[in-house]
């Protein structure tokens, strides 16, 4: 079953699940601000594509925590901040199997379910 991470005031997000409806793809979308995130998913998407590529410098969330913060950031920190900041984490991830893709573009699904 496909997973869908995000939130769901997401205009990103929104196109992605857009896109899986309207391509009869089955997927699960989970709202990770309602449905907490295990440590053990964020570390498996960490595995797949690392945590700087999902860690969202531009968000919201991201500018008012503390410039020491920001400057010794690493994966330990930053999972946690992830995990305790859900909106830090680029969006949507979709997990299809043990394959874990970031964003969206219709291109790129097109290319992941073709």
């Amino acid at each position: 079953m496909i997973k869908i991470y995000g939130i769901p005031n997401c205009d990103t997000v929104r196109k992605a699940v857009k896109w899986l409806e309207e391509n009869e793809i089955a997927h699960e979308f989970i709202d990770y601000r309602r449905n907490s995130l295990a440590r053990s998913e964020i570390e498996n998407w960490d595995k797949a594509i690392g945590w700087e590529a999902f860690l969202n410098k531009r968000s919201t969330a991201w500018r008012p925590l503390d410039q020491s913060v920001k400057d010794n950031i690493n994966r330990e920190s930053a999972l946690k901040l992830m995990l305790e900041k859900v909106t830090l984490i680029k969006r949507p991830v979709l997990v299809n199997g043990n394959d874990v893709f970031l964003g969206f573009k219709p291109e790129m699904y097109q290319e992941i379910f073709a």
